[in-house]
């Protein structure tokens, strides 16, 4: 049965593509003032966000075992088909669709895409078309779980990690878009600030990767030499590249909010990179390409919450701290048996709670409006305290929930491969094929 069951589901899909067509023009009393501007630069940060998701397939595959690089990098790739059909059925509406006591989206009001047509726009983005809007949000749905690769990498069957990926996305990921994201939503309502994704993404992926961690236990070879670690350079380079659209684009438009963001987040990222090497030599390390590729990423995932609420000096402090409190972080996990294989947790969660704490900190309504409070360093406690509350709230549901999802998914099919499949490499036990 749990071979024809994953087919099954897609001719299920099928069939409901022939009963839902949605074709049927949306229309509404207001005709919408669609800015061409607005929807081209829509459009590319749409697919400058997708090019993160291969590029964390190369910033991840670079780092492990030459026998699981394949594996590795396939299990980010695979969330690009998987979740983009979730979201296209239900996964969208989940997220934005009509509130639910604040934590959840009906999953009929946009099931199948249907209201996508005509004039259809989302409330907070009224210059470009509805079906912009949820393509771009796919982006963040589609990287979110492919983060969290990397604590359990060298260990996962990969079966098992589709079941998890599905459940991920659709019981944890989508209630924080929506209670963070949808004007409705619980979060949202308190007046909590994440630009593009600190919480939303980095933060519940870091929290999920500890929990999965902590459940698959350590590999039976802990110890290896990266694979490639020119592929974790050209994977930084994607990154980086992708992330203005991340970034820049949750300005949803062509504005002076995105330059803005534009700036903060590759002001970040320099610093954060440079503060990882310069921390590592302190210490008496050599500076590395891996330290100054993972510094960097470091500040990007910080710099997300902030990206659109904080000045450019600000973001070069966002930077620094994230980097040296992850690099720190990291010390840390190495002396305990939390086997987190990449150090998901410490740059990506910890990163963006960083990030987050600081944008309460850091947060001025000079650089948007939509900050009410200011933050602390201009001697408001409001938004501080917000922000904190959120992270503590957040932490708590990211991992317990991804820990109980974790022992659903092992009951489904078991999570752990055997010894003999991770001492020969998943490459080959799990997919056949090998570099």
């Amino acid at each position: 049965m749990k071979r024809y069951l994953p087919f099954l589901l897609l001719v299920v899909v099928l069939l409901l593509s022939f009963i839902h067509p949605s074709i049927e023009p949306v229309t509404t009393g207001e005709t919408p003032k669609f800015d061409t501007g607005d929807i081209a630069w829509m459009l590319v940060s749409t697919a400058l966000v997708l090019i993160m998701t291969p590029g964390l397939a190369f910033f991840y595959g670079g780092m492990v075992n030459k026998k699981n690089v394949i594996s590795t990098m396939l299990q980010s790739l695979i969330c690009m088909v998987i979740v983009t059909v979730l979201w296209v059925t239900f996964g969208f509406s989940l997220a934005f669709g009509n509130d639910i006591g604040g934590v959840i989206g009906n999953p009929g009001t946009y099931f199948m895409m249907q209201g996508m047509l005509g004039n259809a726009v989302w409330p907070g983005a009224k210059t470009f078309p509805l079906v912009l809007f949820a393509m771009y949000q796919l982006k963040f749905a589609i990287i979110t779980p492919a983060l969290i690769t990397g604590a359990f990498a060298e260990r996962i069957r990969f079966n098992s990690y589709l079941v998890f990926l599905v459940l991920f996305a659709i019981f944890i990921y989508s209630p924080l878009a929506h209670c963070t994201w949808h004007p409705d939503g619980f979060l949202a309502k308190l007046g909590v600030l994440d630009f593009a994704g600190g919480t939303v993404v980095h933060m519940s992926a870091g929290w999920a990767a500890l929990a999965s961690a902590i459940f698959l236990k350590r590999r039976s070879e802990a110890s290896h030499s990266p694979a490639r670690i020119t592929y974790v350079i050209i994977g930084t380079g994607l990154l980086w590249f992708g992330w203005f659209g991340f970034n820049a684009g949750s300005a949803l438009g062509a504005s002076a909010l995105a330059a803005t963001a534009l700036a903060t987040t590759t002001s970040a990222a320099s610093a954060a990179g440079l503060s990882w090497v310069f921390f590592d030599m302190l210490r008496g390390r050599k500076p590395s390409a891996m330290g100054t590729c993972i510094g960097a990423v470091v500040g990007l995932v910080a710099i997300t919450p902030a990206a659109g609420f904080v000045s450019i000096p600000h973001s070069l402090a966002i930077g620094i701290i994230s980097a040296v409190v992850s690099n720190l972080v990291v010390e840390w996990r190495t002396r305990t048996s939390i086997d987190d294989t990449l150090d998901v947790f410490p740059c990506h969660g910890v990163g963006g709670m960083v990030g987050m704490l600081l944008t309460g900190v850091f947060a001025h309504k000079n650089i948007n409006p939509v900050v009410t409070s200011n933050g602390l360093f201009f001697g408001e406690t409001h938004l501080f305290l917000v922000q904190l509350g959120a992270l503590i709230g957040v932490s708590i549901f990211a991992f317990a929930g991804s820990f109980l999802l974790l022992k659903i998914t092992d009951l489904i099919s078991p999570l752990r491969v055997s010894v003999d499949e991770e001492a020969v490499g998943l490459d080959i036990s799990q997919h056949g094929e090998k570099l």
